[in-house]
């Protein structure tokens, strides 16, 4: 997406436009545009502070959200008189599957993997942050900048995860069991991704490669 300019403020039409202006694109601070409330709820400078060093230890390295930033992207979202707009339930997918991973007992999360998930599903759980849940349009909006801004560093572990699980099934099937019947964990998921790797390496050049030698002399009668 290109740099949003000075002149350039047209307003986001989806929830990932939405976060792409308070995290990417924000807009400079002038007197017109300072914004202090949305549909009637007021944001307090104090949480919009608390919610900048919160995404600082998530990660963050842009300057920190101003106070009529989130209030322009709120409002856009609030404008478009919905209870959840889209690209929220992307985002909160990925928030639940974060949840799923650190309550999975069998899986052993990376250590930086599964600090980073508590402070985000800690967050979008907590009933004190930034925005309330239930605020028509907006109320999930600081919950998508935090998975955002955490997801870079969170991605790979949890597709990990939500694979473990899809092999962890396959065992299930196989064996006639409960998933919970039979020890199953990282290690044995890295092993079987291993293994369907090299079959799928195997079956790719089998598609591509014949059987016969490269070359076959000539059949002469004398």
């Amino acid at each position: 997406m290109n740099a949003m300019t000075a002149t350039a403020r047209s307003l986001p039409t989806t929830i990932a436009a939405a976060v792409d202006l308070a995290i990417v694109h924000p807009l400079p601070s002038s007197p017109q545009n300072r914004r202090r409330t949305v549909g009637g709820f007021s944001i307090p400078q104090m949480e919009v502070d608390r919610f900048n060093a919160f995404l600082l230890q998530l990660g963050r390295t842009g300057t920190p959200l101003q106070r009529d930033q989130l209030a322009t992207a709120a409002r856009e979202l609030c404008d478009r008189n919905i209870r959840s707009a889209p690209g929220i339930g992307p985002r909160m997918r990925r928030a639940a599957a974060a949840a799923l991973m650190l309550a999975d007992p069998a899986w052993e999360a990376r250590a930086e993997a599964a600090a980073l998930a508590s402070l985000v599903v800690g967050y979008v759980h907590a009933r004190n942050d930034l925005f309330p849940d239930d605020l028509p349009g907006f109320g999930r909006l600081d919950d998508a900048i935090v998975i955002d801004t955490a997801w870079p560093r969170l991605a790979d572990e949890i597709a990990d995860y939500l694979d473990y699980r899809r092999v962890r099934q396959i065992e299930a099937r196989l064996r006639g069991c409960s998933r919970n019947d039979f020890g199953f964990g990282r290690d044995q998921w890295e092993q079987a991704f291993r293994a369907e790797a090299a079959l799928a390496e195997h079956q790719r050049q089998a598609r591509t490669r014949s059987y016969l030698p490269a070359s076959i002399p000539r059949f002469h009668i004398h």
